[in-house]
Order: structure tokens, then C-alpha cells, then sequence
């Protein structure tokens, strides 16, 4: 993950370094993905890895969607 001040920095990034553009997201919503991904207790002798089709659905949830995020 790389941090950028705008879409414009992250362009002329790309561009620079010969690199695809990739997918945007505020400390906000890596917040939100980090509260969902991260809230399950791996202690609980029930917990287990989300599935892909689970994992796209919580991406979903949280509006992140796009080729960049799909998992197939």
C-alpha cells in the first residue's frame, strides 16, 4: 500500500514508474476494511478463515468493488 496526497499525485506516480493504476481508498474506508477484517476473535475455537465468496461480500459491504477487488 502506498499513501498519496490526491489522484493527481497517484497519476503522475503511475506514470513516473511505468505502473498500472491500481485502486483508491480513504484512511477511512481502510479503516472500516480493517474493523470488518480484523473484528472476528481467532481465539474462538469456532473461528474460521472467510471464504473467497465471504470476503467478497464484505468487500462489497463496504464499497469496495471493481476489478481491482475481485477475487476470481
Amino acid at each position: 500500500m502506498l499513501l498519496f496526497r490526491s489522484e493527481e499525485h497517484v497519476n503522475r506516480w503511475c506514470a513516473a514508474w511505468r505502473q498500472p493504476f491500481g485502486a483508491l481508498f480513504t484512511p477511512e474506508r481502510a479503516w472500516q476494511l480493517a474493523r470488518a477484517w480484523y473484528s472476528p476473535d481467532r481465539r474462538d475455537p469456532d473461528w474460521r478463515r472467510f471464504t473467497v465468496e465471504k470476503t467478497e461480500a464484505l468487500l462489497q459491504e463496504i464499497g469496495l468493488s471493481g476489478s481491482f477487488w475481485d477475487l476470481h
